[in-house]
């Protein structure tokens, strides 16, 4: 479980296929407190550490990772944002994300807010899944990438994001352009509502 409250980014160094897995090997600050079988996020995607070096670490992904996420858009040198599971002595300061991605939004638009910044996302809409949960609600929470945010102004297939200098700078969205595909997880409270409502 994580927080998505992301604690930097990651620059991938390796990729190995093997099958139709993909090993990512990464470089990031706290790779020498990291160990085996540990779950990392990265752009939101719960991932497990395999292998560790001392100044490396590398996790798999298997074809499902791969198609849902964006994680088989990845290029050498690419920026990700990771965070490792939450302490459950601390502060919960985003909100309840599992590291289980739903599925990718293509950025449509990007404002300047005098400082700060307004992204537009646009997702492919299913209204049975929608029925279920996997939606975006004014002031809701939506997890981008593996950052906790607040949905804006949401329509059917497409909400936005306000993102201040600080979240622009130490996550991948200062990497983020109209066209670039992200992550996304839905609010699994939302989920688990929307699901009991169906058994009314």
């Amino acid at each position: 479980m994580f927080s998505g409250i992301v604690e930097e980014c990651a620059t991938l160094v390796a990729m190995v296929k093997e099958q139709e897995n993909v090993h990512f090997t990464f470089k990031c600050s706290f790779v020498n407190e990291l160990k085996i079988d540990q779950s990392v996020s990265h752009n939101g995607v719960c991932l497990t550490v395999v292998n560790t070096t001392a100044d490396t670490y590398t996790v798999t992904a298997m074809k499902e990772t791969l198609l849902r996420s964006n994680l088989g858009l990845l290029q050498i040198g690419d920026e990700v944002n990771v965070e490792r599971s939450m302490l459950m002595n601390g502060r919960l300061d985003g909100h309840i994300v599992q590291g289980h991605v739903d599925q990718t939004a293509v950025c449509t638009a990007i404002k300047d807010a005098d400082g700060s910044y307004y992204f537009t996302f646009h997702y492919d809409f299913d209204k049975e899944m929608a029925k279920r949960g996997y939606i975006t609600v004014d002031k809701g929470s939506v997890t981008v990438n593996g950052v906790s945010l607040t949905v804006c102004a949401p329509s059917d297939d497409t909400f936005q994001v306000a993102i201040i200098p600080y979240t622009f700078e130490h996550t991948n969205f200062h990497a983020i352009k109209v066209g670039s595909v992200v992550n996304l997880e839905f609010d699994i409270i939302g989920k688990y509502i929307s699901r009991m409502i169906q058994y009314k």
